[in-house]
């Protein structure tokens, strides 16, 4: 997946976004290129995706591995990288293992290990922890106190690499009641740091709605779809 990166248009919504970011990151007191942005490409074609790229984005997230594989190969000219933001079920991981970079979604000790087996001779593959912060029944991820055993999982598997933790926190109707989930997140992302080995620097959270939030919390990823690529396309039948 390499080629070159075309030229940014700064008057697309990726780059809008983008300069969004970068500004919430300044007023948290932090670098403005401390915050990595996934457009969240689900459902989208490979002509968006392409555009987005044109406006100077690098990563995109995908959540269902049918919808994605063919934008994955078509785009393969340009140098993106990709991360898997969706429920990994058994049957894709060696799909996911080949043809993605990054996944934020990992909850189960059988999964990182499918992973680790699938990527073969590829560089490792940089994975987050998926962490249910609120306790939602309805809601992947692993209870904060289940953080330790999946850690120390990862941490055996040579073809992966620990990258940190990922949570999407329970919707609320004002951002700033997020808050509180947000900073739960950066505490647990702070007490596994020294666990979580030399290449532990990613919290993924902060989405369209409360990406600002996010960042002020501690964010170091967010993943944002909606403000990007407009309202939700329905998924392909069968996808």
């Amino acid at each position: 997946m390499a080629g070159p990166a075309l030229a940014a248009r700064s008057g697309h919504p990726a780059a809008v976004v983008a300069a969004a970011v970068k500004k919430a990151a300044l007023r948290a007191g932090r670098q403005a290129d401390d915050v990595r942005l996934v457009a969240v490409s689900k459902t989208r074609s490979s002509g968006e995706v392409r555009e987005a790229a044109g406006a100077g984005i690098a990563d995109f997230g995908e959540n269902f591995l049918q919808d994605a594989l063919p934008k994955v190969r078509a785009l393969d000219d340009l140098d993106l990288v990709w991360h898997f933001v969706g429920a990994v079920q058994s049957n894709k991981t060696r799909d996911i293992a080949r043809y993605f970079h990054w996944v934020h979604t990992l909850e189960r000790p059988r999964i990182a290990e499918r992973l680790h087996r699938h990527r073969g001779d590829l560089p490792p593959l940089d994975v987050c922890i998926q962490v249910n912060v609120d306790a939602e029944a309805s809601k992947a991820g692993v209870d904060p106190q289940g953080i330790p055993e999946l850690v120390q999982t990862v941490r055996g598997l040579d073809r992966l690499r620990l990258r940190g933790l990922m949570a999407i926190p329970a919707p609320r109707d004002d951002p700033e009641e997020m808050r509180s989930s947000f900073s739960r997140m950066r505490e647990l992302f702070e007490i596994h740091r020294s666990a979580g080995g030399d290449h532990w620097d990613t919290l993924s959270m902060g989405m369209t709605a409360d990406f600002e939030v996010a960042i002020a919390e501690g964010a170091t990823c967010v993943r944002i779809g909606t403000a990007i690529f407009g309202p939700r396309n329905a998924r392909a039948s069968g996808a």
